[in-house]
């Protein structure tokens, strides 16, 4: 198989990696909400949102945020080929996303660990994702099976 990710001995605790940077559109907030059934006026209803809530338009789904970071991390390159399987995430919202803002993650290996299998391994990454100002708007730890190295 050909990769260009990275494989499991590849990664290190303490080693760090940065993604590029997106904008988030008014057609990607739509088109997530309209797919996805996110019809809740706080991401829908800009009347809603100006006399209801502390915000001054429509903030984009956590969920969405989320994706697109996930997004950003594949494009990385450093599972091109090499991520197995994603097994779970701890997720924490910090502030909001809105629609024109732009977010890009930081990725950092906190932890890996072998398995029984000989050709996978676990791998453990703290990722905080920071609007245009370099503010953390999310951040998650996320656990992904990689394939290790043939021998």
């Amino acid at each position: 198989m050909n990769c260009r990710g990275l494989y499991f001995e590849d990664f290190s605790a303490g080693r760090k990696y940065a993604t590029d940077r997106r904008t988030i559109t008014e057609a990607d907030h739509i088109s997530f909400t309209t797919a996805f059934g996110f019809f809740e006026p706080l991401f829908m209803d800009r009347a809603y949102v100006a006399h209801e809530t502390p915000y001054e338009r429509p903030i984009v789904p956590g969920a969405l945020t989320f994706s697109i970071s996930e997004g950003l991390t594949l494009l990385s390159g450093i599972l091109h080929g090499t991520g197995l399987a994603f097994l779970g995430v701890e997720l924490k919202v910090i502030r909001p996303v809105f629609i024109d803002e732009t977010i890009g993650v930081d990725i950092e290996v906190v932890d890996k660990r072998q398995t029984k299998k000989p050709d996978r391994g676990i791998v453990s990454f703290f990722q905080r994702v920071n609007n245009q100002d370099e503010e953390p708007v999310m951040e998650y730890t996320i656990r992904r099976m990689i394939r290790r190295k043939h021998l």
